[in-house]
Parts: C-alpha cells; structure tokens; sequence
C-alpha cells in the first residue's frame, strides 16, 4: 500500500511509534515559529528547561499579535523575545516584519519539513507541502529543545479539486466550502489533505488560504503536493533550492475521500458567530455593514491585495463604511507601493494598518456597537472583535472590495470583468528585518535578556492528589472556544506574560464572576459540552485555569490542541461515557472521584460522583502511558525537568 503526503513526512520525522491512526506517535521537528501573543511564555519555559541552544534547524520569533502599545507591557515583552531569541538561537522577526505566516511561507516554509508553532494557523504552511501544526508553547518550548513532537496518529482525509475557479471566486471560498461540508468538528484527529487536478490551477498563496482555515475544521493540519506551481513561488522568493517534489502514492488509502468541483463555486460567507454557519453572499445580499477588514494570515497576500486594489481603483468607498487593509508582510507591502496598488487603496479611502494580525485578533479597529463585519479573517466567535454584540461575517477579499463600496453585502460578481491578475515572477527579497541570533559560545554568553515588569513567573503544577472531591466552579455548552476561555484584545493580550493579572479575564465571556469564584473555591472542575476548547492553540486557556485551581474538565469531547494543553499544565481532562450524563450535573454541586491519582495512572473508566444530588456518571480517561505520567506530576515542566 502506498502513502500519502503526510504520511511520507511523518514516516520519515517518525522516532516513537507507527502509522496505525489512534496510536501515540513522536516527530522529530525540523522548524519551529511563536508569535508574541503565546511567544514571552514559550521562551520563559524554554528557560526553565536550562537548555542552552535552540536544536532544531531553524526556529524564528516573530512579533506580529501585541504591536499596539498603549502601555510599556508589549514593547518590554518583544525586548524580552528580542534578547532571549539572540542569545539561545533563534532569528528576531521585528515588528514590522509581517505576520509569522505570511512570513514563513515565503521565507521559511519548506516542503517536507516539519514545522510546529505556537499559534493554531501554523498549518499555513502546508501550503507549500509542509507537515505543519499549531501547538501549545510548552510544546514548541520542548520541540526547542531537541524533544519529540507527540500527539495522536491521525486519520487521512482527502479533498479532491476539480475544475478552476471562475472570476471573482477565491481561496477563501473553497475552504468555507469545506466548512459548511464537514463543519467545525469535521476535520478533528485527521489530516486534510488535497488533490486532484484542481490544484494546478492554485496558487502557493490560494493553497496557504485553504490550509490556513483547516484549523477551523478541527484537523491536526492540512497540506498540498509540492509540485511545479510550488517550484514557480519558491523560485521567485530566490528559495529554488528548498524545493523537493512531493505527492500521495497512486495507491495511497484515505479514510474518507470528497469531491469538489471548483467551477460550481459562488461567492461565500460565513455568518456569526462560527466559521461554518456558510451562506452563499447572494443570499446575503443588501444587508447593510458599516466596517470591512481586509487582511490577517488568511488574506493578506500579494495576490489578495492586488485584486482588492484592482476592485477598488478610482472609486470612492461607501461612506457608511470603514475599511482596513492590513498587508502580510514587509515584502507584500513594498510591493504594492511600488507598482502603485497601494496609492489606489488609500485612494480608495481605505485605512492602511500596519503588517500585523491587528483586528483578526482584537487588536484595534473593533466594530460599532451592535455594527456588522465584514472580515477576510479566519474566526467569527463572539466577541473576538472586540466589540461584543458585533455581527462578524468572514468573506473572501473580492467579496470584501465589493462590498465596501457599495455599503452592502454584494456578490463581486456583479461587477462585471475580473481583474487579471499576475503573480511576481520575482519577490522582492529584504530580510533586513529579521535579526539573526548570536554565535554559539562566547558570544551568546555575553547576551543579557532583558524582563520587564509585567513578566511574572511561570505557575508550575501540582501533582495529583489521591482523591479528587471539590466543587463545580462553572458549567458551559458545545462548541467553546478558547476566546472563550481565555480573551484576546487589547485590555487581555498584555498580560499574557503576566499569568496572575491575567487570570482576572478567564472565562469573563461566559460569565464575569467565574475568576473570583474559582479563587475562592480554591480548587474545582468545569463541565463542557461538545468540542470544549476549539479554536487558537493559546496554553494560556489551560495555563490560567490551572493558576485558578482548576483539577479536571469533564466535557463531552474535546479539540485537539486544547487537550494537550490540559495534559500539559496538569489539568485532566476527561469525557463523558454517555453524553446524557452531562445533565446530571450543574454549576455549584459538589463532585468526588474517590482514588483518582490511582484512576490517572492506570484506568481506563472513573465514576464521577455529584454530592449534592447522588447522581453518578462514568467517565473515559483515554490517555497514553506518558499522558498520565505528565499529569501526576502537575504537567510537562515538571516531567521534563524530571525525564531531563
């Protein structure tokens, strides 16, 4: 039987276990990206492992999340990632630089390579045929390290392409097309992987679209063959020697196989609050927004920027709407300056941003009150704008052009002939921005790293007690979100070296008196539904809860990084044999698990016992032999420096 792309990759990265999916498997990895968000915490524990150099072949900062500073916390937390990425290793992508994933994929990103990064979009760089998954910090901290990348043997899934898209119909509609097929949890314990003759007509930058939003499908990641069209992109970043030919076998076995024919598809979009609530925009047409967003890791691109320009050029947007613009990458940015693509955005009456994640994550340029969004991000969840009661429709970036001028949602179809578009046959190449780290030896010795204030020591967890009997602190419903759990914006993302100050926000989403209460509880557990922590890779939503006391989640299933995280910050996660169970229990009861450090170690099956109303439920402890090690001992800090 033949393999498919990712399981060559993973074939050859492969140090513990086989390609039986379910099993625990180890990658050696190869690359490794944090973005500053997540970065000040990967680093502090990176320390904390007392490892001297970076091992991988190549690992990069890059400061693209916190750049608004309305305080002194983010300029201190980028001079500590300045100064700990010199002196351990790891190349400085200054602020500026772009958007780590914009970035990466045309600079770094290599077909064949393994790649793991502290933000769930990593996968964008499967784009280009890389093995590329979003992790938690403390697992880029470990990969930083020399250790193994662990996680579960995925399935396989393929998406075949047929056809080529019609005029004004993008990347971002193939991917809300899969979307609304398989929904948020489609993709979960599998990698997405895509074929067939459809991809020739791709694009590099359309394919990191598609695989950049499979993260929105729950998968481990997703990834395209490495093929001429990625020879053409790699040669006209002056990168022709990074190139190997890639694809599945002829006989490759999937375990579930789609078509979709791209010539049937419209312009699409999808509504609040959840990327897979798919409309088509004619539907939507008419409906009156008051702010387009045109930008984030999703659509950003040269590519995506030079259509939008072309839409907008010599017309005026409407003016009940405001529009942003925020380019990828210093290089995307140069660019259009220089061919003129950026005089006809501003023009236009667009608001230029800087090369940054910018509203995507909360930073700035929030909606009105009650306002409706148009965005070409890659998330919806409430409240993720920053702006609470907002209304945030993702679209792609001609859907978006379209619609601002006209002031309603608008199928760019209606605008008559597509712009034609050429992608560079040559990049314009300046690294000037990404500092590269000190020599090994005397030279990194002499490094002083530099903490602010605001950087507070790492919380380290506690092992397990041998029986677990406290109180259900907070009880939610399917499908939270790590925004949820631990907020974004930019009162919270401040503070995400700051675990104690940061603490006061966790779980304010869902109810404002949950960090207080859970302080006073002093140790807890929290119910959840179905796909409890979907979303960003943020350990910080672990992280925080475990500072707060939280002992155990008991949901009906969760996504896949959110798990890890738990694990990795000694927070123990557990699902519900009968999901009915969950009704059995509500905030403020009083739970017990008799033995449980004995359940963690070697069961399979625990009963959960609610002490207020007798009610029992069983639960599954699905864990690998080093999983319940890690959480015996309060987490993989612990463990690490243990096993070290």
């Amino acid at each position: 039987m033949g393999y498919t792309i990712a399981q060559k990759i993973i074939k050859d990265h492969l140090v513990v276990g086989d390609l039986t999916p379910g099993s625990e498997i180890a990658l050696k990895i190869d690359q490794t990206l944090t973005q500053d968000a997540t970065g000040t915490m990967a680093y502090l524990q990176f320390e904390a492992m007392g490892i001297e150099r970076v091992k991988t072949e190549l690992s990069v900062a890059y400061i693209d999340h916190n750049t608004l500073q309305a305080g002194f916390e983010n300029a201190d937390d980028h001079r500590y990632i300045q100064t700990v990425a010199k002196k351990h290793g790891i190349r400085f992508s200054r602020p500026g630089n772009g958007i780590c994933h914009q970035v990466h994929l045309e600079r770094f990103s290599r077909p064949g390579k393994t790649l793991v990064g502290s933000d769930s979009h990593t996968p964008t760089a499967g784009g280009i045929g890389m093995l590329a998954m979003g992790a938690g910090g403390l697992d880029v901290a470990v990969a930083m390290g020399g250790g193994a990348y662990y996680l579960t043997m995925p399935k396989m899934i393929r998406i075949n392409l047929t056809g080529k898209l019609p005029d004004f119909v993008g990347a971002k509609d193939v991917i809300l097309a899969v979307l609304k097929k398989l929904t948020v949890k489609g993709g979960v314990g599998a990698i997405i992987e895509y074929g067939g003759e459809g991809v020739k007509s791709l694009s590099v930058p359309q394919r990191a679209t598609i695989t950049n939003m499979g993260a929105e499908l729950g998968a481990t990641t997703s990834i395209f063959p490495s093929d001429e069209v990625t020879l053409k992109f790699l040669k006209a970043q002056d990168r022709a020697e990074d190139f190997i030919e890639l694809s599945a076998d002829s006989d490759a076995k999937y375990d579930a196989e789609y078509t979709l024919d791209l010539t049937t598809l419209v312009p699409l979009a999808a509504c609040p609050h959840s990327p897979d609530n798919v409309k088509t925009v004619s539907e939507l047409s008419g409906l009156a927004i008051n702010q387009v967003c045109i930008g984030s890791c999703t659509n950003s691109s040269m590519q995506d920027l030079l259509a939008v320009a072309e839409i907008l050029k010599g017309k005026t947007i409407h003016p009940d709407v405001s529009l942003s613009v925020s380019p990828g990458s210093k290089q995307v940015y140069t660019m259009l300056a220089e061919c003129g693509a950026l005089a006809d955005l501003i023009s236009a009456g667009a608001r230029i941003l800087e090369c940054a994640c910018g509203p995507c994550i909360g930073m700035g340029f929030s909606p009105q009150s009650a306002g409706v969004s148009l965005r070409t991000f890659n998330r919806n969840f409430l409240a993720r704008s920053g702006t609470a009661d907002a209304n945030v429709y993702l679209v792609s970036p001609e859907t978006a052009a379209a619609s601002a001028l006209t002031g309603v949602f608008t199928n760019p179809t209606k605008l008559g002939v597509a712009p034609k578009l050429e992608l560079p046959e040559q990049y314009l190449i300046n690294d000037n921005m990404i500092e590269m780290p000190a020599q090994d030896g005397k030279e990194a010795k002499q490094v002083c790293v530099q903490r602010g204030p605001n950087i507070k020591p790492i919380p380290v967890g506690k092992p397990i007690d041998r029986d677990l009997k406290t109180t259900i602190a907070l009880k939610v419903g399917d499908d939270i979100t790590t925004d949820h759990i631990m907020p974004a914006g930019t009162k919270v993302l401040p503070y995400r070296s700051n675990v104690p100050k940061l603490s006061e926000f966790c779980f304010t989403v869902c109810d404002k008196e949950f960090p207080e209460r859970a302080k006073r509880l002093g140790d807890s557990v929290i119910i959840g539904g179905v796909n409890y922590g979907q979303g960003s890779s943020r350990e910080h939503a672990a992280l925080v809860p475990s500072y707060l006391g939280v002992k155990a989640v008991v949901a009906k299933s969760f996504a896949r990084i959110h798990i890890a995280n738990l694990i990795n910050f000694g927070i123990v996660p557990m699902t519900f044999v009968n999901e009915t169970d969950y009704d059995k229990f509500a905030e403020g009861d009083g739970i017990e698990i008799v033995d449980f450090a004995n359940a963690v170690r070697t069961k399979e099956k625990v009963t959960l016992g609610n002490t207020t109303t007798g009610q029992t439920a069983e639960l599954k402890l699905n864990f690998t032999k080093r999983q319940r090690d890690i959480l015996l001992v309060g987490g993989l800090l612990n463990y690490t420096k243990n096993n070290a």
